[in-house]
């Protein structure tokens, strides 16, 4: 049996998969705010003193880490049945810790609690998160340095970014320089806890450690060039980088005593929760694409080479089984929908059947930003003359014409989250990308990423693994119509048109 755990903003998850049944044995989850009222947060998170600024505690994912486990064994599952052990975190976190964390793993007591014995190990109490907002002085610091931000996108596959690990080691080092002389080893939300796991500090696997405007894309190795600009000595306070199918060892004896695992089991490099993800949603090849419409929509698919946005907006992180995964995200997702459903005062099964009426060859797109937009960097557009047709038009075209530096043609779109259970956005999707859709049914691709990484890396065949766990619903594919697919062709260059006339108006 496999786990995989997950370790987002607002929970710590598990999934335990059998691979010889073909079946998901459990699952199991700890809500940081509602099961650990002590460390006060408000969705998995506190904020600052500055504005911008959100963070974490590690503390609160250890506690989170043995209460998840101790429910595991209460529920009767066996893990001395367990083999291997991965996970994923909230990509960007820094953990900052001092020259004790070593040897405190090496001698983890059982009868005590992780986060008890590995407080006196942070030199910061708390992490800075994703959804920090406070290091725009140090992203520019950092560009400037860096030569600009095209040189930065193109060695580390992402322009200087604000909740990016590398700003927000800067704003440490420049705003608390006895916390970073105190400081030995940063590491990531993913690289931290696989630590703790293992018993030892482990390496940063390349899915996450793309993430972080430090690692160099094509070596794999961190930059040396972006270490210089970030802060002095960071080379020394880094782990090393390590593909993310890397054996970190054998699982700590804390874990064998306290919770009954063999001390046998694997643990495999963590990776970030995007690049679990695409593993999850059965894409880690080349030729699927995931699209997530949640509130805000992503599309995410694996690439062969590292290729960059030239514009900046989209990302390249490590795809866990190998190569790379690009990344774009777009504000402006869900809550359009569910705004201007509410607005027109519909159902959610009278939008479905609005979004299910085919374009016309007069059919104009709306600008589909309710907010300022960050894909392009777009300020909001009126909205008086939208039409359910007209939204998603302007969504999906947007969505194109943001991914062709990708230059991926997929041939397959697996969509997840909440739109996506209305066939028509489905098919609006399927006739804009002129490629066949499939919904996939699953609240938890990152951890089955994680479990299904934890199989792969000792040599279980992806291949078997996507065919047991992450195919798509039944009855759910749907296919491109010819007559809508010409007419969204000609519909681009008008869209294109209408979005570099709002770029170029004065607000």
């Amino acid at each position: 049996m496999l786990l995989g755990l997950d370790c987002s903003t607002q929970s710590l998850s598990a999934l335990i998969l059998d691979t010889q049944a073909g079946t998901i044995v459990t699952q199991s989850s700890v809500n940081f705010e509602a099961n650990l009222p002590q460390h006060q947060t408000t969705s998995g998170f506190v904020r600052g003193d500055h504005d911008g600024e959100v963070f974490s505690s590690p503390l609160m994912w250890l506690d989170a880490l043995d209460l998840l486990l101790s429910r595991l064994v209460d529920e009767g599952m066996d893990l001395s049945q367990i083999t291997a052990i991965s996970g994923s975190g909230q990509q960007h976190a820094t953990v900052y810790l001092n020259s004790t964390f070593s040897d405190t793993l090496a001698a983890l007591d059982p009868q005590s609690d992780l986060s008890s014995q590995l407080a006196p190990c942070l030199s910061r109490s708390l992490s800075p998160i994703w959804m920090d907002s406070s290091t725009s002085e140090e992203c520019a610091e950092i560009a400037a340095a860096m030569g600009g931000d095209e040189e930065m996108g193109r060695r580390t596959g992402s322009t200087t970014t604000q909740r990016f690990s590398g700003p927000q080691i800067r704003r440490f080092f420049k705003q608390s320089p006895d916390a970073w002389a105190a400081t030995d080893r940063i590491h990531l939300t993913s690289s931290f806890l696989a630590s703790v796991l293992a018993g030892k500090s482990v390496a940063i696997d390349h899915g996450d450690g793309a993430g972080m405007n430090l690692m160099n894309l094509r070596s794999g190795e961190w930059d040396e060039t972006a270490l210089a600009a970030t802060a002095p000595g960071l080379a020394e306070k880094l782990p090393p980088l390590a593909a993310s199918s890397t054996v970190a060892g054998t699982l700590a004896n804390y874990f064998v005593e306290k919770y009954h695992f063999s001390p046998k089991a694997k643990v495999i490099l963590w990776s970030g929760d995007n690049p679990c993800s695409l593993v999850g949603m059965g894409a880690a090849s080349p030729g699927k694409m995931v699209i997530s419409l949640g509130t805000s929509y992503t599309l995410f698919a694996a690439m062969d080479q590292p290729r960059t946005d030239p514009d900046g907006y989209g990302h390249v992180f490590g795809n866990p089984c190998g190569n790379f995964m690009s990344l774009i995200c777009f504000h402006n997702g869900a809550l359009c929908s569910e705004r201007l459903k509410n607005s027109l005062g519909l159902s959610w099964e009278e939008f479905d059947q609005h979004a299910s009426v085919p374009p016309t060859a007069d059919s104009q797109p709306s600008l589909p930003f309710f907010e300022a937009e960050i894909t392009p960097l777009a300020p909001a557009a009126p909205q008086d003359a939208t039409t359910i047709r007209s939204l998603l038009d302007g969504q999906f075209l947007n969505m194109l014409a943001r991914s062709q530096w990708m230059g991926t043609v997929p041939n397959s779109i697996y969509v997840t989250g909440g739109t996506s259970q209305s066939h028509g956005v489905c098919q609006t999707i399927a006739n804009i990308f002129n490629a066949n859709v499939q919904r996939m049914e699953t609240n938890a691709s990152a951890a089955l990423g994680a479990a299904m990484r934890a199989g792969h890396a000792p040599g279980y065949s992806l291949e078997a693994l996507e065919a047991s766990f992450t195919q798509p619903m039944q009855d759910s594919l749907v296919t491109p119509d010819a007559n809508a697919v010409a007419i969204y062709q000609r519909m681009a260059p008008r869209f294109d048109a209408t979005l570099k006339q709002h770029l170029s108006t004065p607000t």
